[in-house]
């Protein structure tokens, strides 16, 4: 009920307006038609966007009121009626091409970014990028034993490394690394065709037939089947058929 008041309110002075072009001489409506639109096209820039919204309704109210009264003074006839009508043509063109005219600025301008568009610039496509950068094992020969970067040194025996804690890994080559942190101990296997990596922390073995390994990242072994190969981590190969864990 109060947006259909408010309508109301909005067309009744619009509809006065065309009833006043409709009694005044046709010459004198259309002279405030012509007054109206050369206001509009130089203040262009100086109005009120509402202000300049109300004048172009006026100039669209406003054209048949002045034709009725153009029609009325020729006679009321059917020539009457067909000038009129050929002026309605010919006004409404024009008030469109005006408007157009109006309008060639918004239509050039670049529509307005929506609120989330900062947003999604600033946010990251797809998951971080991260430069892998491998510390090569630092191989070593187990004859002499090797030092242990948690405490104490291993022995090679017999073909099995001998742990201070009591920890024996048999089955492996006489080459063998710790990780920087030495969470991890790698020795080869097969004649150096293979690798076996000791989780010490989580006391879990894995035995890799074919795989390399290429190095260490964050404290991680990455592997390669062959030189040339894109380094994997452990994660990775241990999906592959050829992976013991015990």
């Amino acid at each position: 009920m109060v947006r259909r008041r408010s309508a109301w309110r909005g067309v009744l002075p619009l509809a006065a307006w065309l009833a006043l072009l409709a009694l005044l001489p046709w010459w004198l409506g259309l002279s405030l038609l012509l007054a109206l639109a050369i206001a509009v096209t130089i203040l262009q820039h100086r109005l009120a966007a509402e202000d300049a919204r109300l004048i172009r309704r006026a100039l669209r109210w406003g054209l048949p009121g002045m034709l009725f009264a153009l029609q009325r003074a020729l006679g009321g006839d059917a020539f009457a009626w067909g000038a009129a009508l050929l002026g309605a043509l010919a006004g409404y063109t024009l008030l469109a091409g005006l408007e157009a005219w109006l309008d060639r600025a918004r239509r050039r301008a670049p529509a307005a970014p929506s609120a989330e568009w900062p947003e999604l610039a600033m946010a990251s496509i797809g998951p971080p990028a991260e430069i892998i950068e491998l510390q090569p094992p630092a191989w070593q020969p187990a004859a002499d034993g090797l030092l242990d970067p948690l405490g104490g040194r291993v022995r090679y025996q017999d073909g099995a490394y001998l742990f201070e804690a009591g920890e024996r890994i048999g089955g492996v080559d006489a080459q063998a690394a710790f990780s920087p942190c030495g969470r991890w101990f790698a020795a080869r296997t097969d004649g150096g065709s293979g690798v076996l990596l000791q989780d010490r922390q989580r006391e879990r073995q894995h035995r890799l037939r074919g795989w390399q390994l290429a190095g260490w990242h964050r404290g991680q072994p990455w592997l390669v089947r062959r030189g040339d190969d894109m380094p994997q981590a452990l994660s990775a190969v241990l999906g592959e058929d050829d992976v013991e864990e015990t």
